[in-house]
């Protein structure tokens, strides 16, 4: 099945077509850090056109020594600001950050599977 990802060392599977029936759970919910490189950083300045000045005063800020893209406030609970409600996606998807990218196939979630699952409808197994 072309739309179910296994990734080795990870006792669930994702099925990528559930993305659009959860409105944007990994993207929303508690507030978060989201960790973008400097390679990031530019391929998203380049996808946005932005200067990099520009992009970092506007939607990033500094934790200790990384730095990490801007929530805004949704009600009680905080979005990614690359979130567009509208359209229940990212607005920087071809140029997300790889801690995106690689979601739900983080360590963190090895053995909180059933956390994932509240989260994220795309897990499958366990």
């Amino acid at each position: 099945m072309p739309n179910i990802v296994k990734k080795e060392s990870f006792d669930y599977s994702f099925d990528i077509t559930a993305c659009s029936t959860c409105q944007g759970r990994c993207c929303t919910g508690e507030s978060g850090y989201i960790y973008v490189t400097k390679a990031e950083i530019l391929t998203i300045c380049e996808f946005l056109d932005l200067s990099v000045k520009d992009f970092m005063q506007e939607y990033l800020f500094k934790k200790a020594y990384k730095y990490s893209i801007r929530e805004r406030r949704f009600g009680e609970e905080h979005e990614c600001i690359f979130y567009d409600r509208d359209t229940n996606g990212c607005v920087i998807y071809e140029a997300r950050p790889l801690q995106c990218r690689t979601f739900p196939f983080w360590d963190y979630y090895k053995t909180r599977v059933d956390e994932l699952k509240l989260e994220c409808p795309g897990v499958i197994g366990v």
